[in-house]
């Protein structure tokens, strides 16, 4: 049978909606859409660089509470509202995860929760 348990911490913004941070089935990590929201305040912070850098803190504030890292992260969605940031977006993403790079999509979308400018979510395997 597996093990299912819902991943929770308050090094990441709390939900603003009806879903969990995260959700782990035994080794597999489902990490809900993050958006550029600092944790304490639940403000957004300012600009595609901030957002981007926030994005991928507050998944890996999930991430290590769910067990992992980024450096577990397999498959990885980002969507953007103006894909002109896509390469602001891998040179930060650079700074957060190492080769072998994650499978990753890349979407444009018309708009984001709360006005952000970048969200991403993604799929974390464990080690045992």
């Amino acid at each position: 049978m597996a093990n299912k348990y819902i991943v929770q911490t308050p090094d990441a913004p709390a939900a603003i909606g009806t879903y969990s941070q995260a959700v782990r089935m035994d080794n597999t990590v489902y990490l809900s859409g993050q958006i550029g929201l600092e944790p304490n305040s639940m403000q957004m912070v300012e600009g595609i660089e901030a957002q981007v850098h926030r994005v991928f803190q507050n998944l890996r504030a999930v991430a290590v509470a769910a067990g992992g890292s980024l450096d577990d992260v397999v498959k990885l969605n980002i969507f953007l509202t103006d894909l002109g940031h896509f390469a602001k977006v891998n040179e930060i993403m650079a700074t957060y995860f190492h080769q072998p790079y994650p499978a990753r999509a890349a979407v444009g979308v018309a708009s984001l929760p709360r006005d952000a400018l970048v969200e991403a979510d993604g799929v974390l395997v464990l080690q045992y």
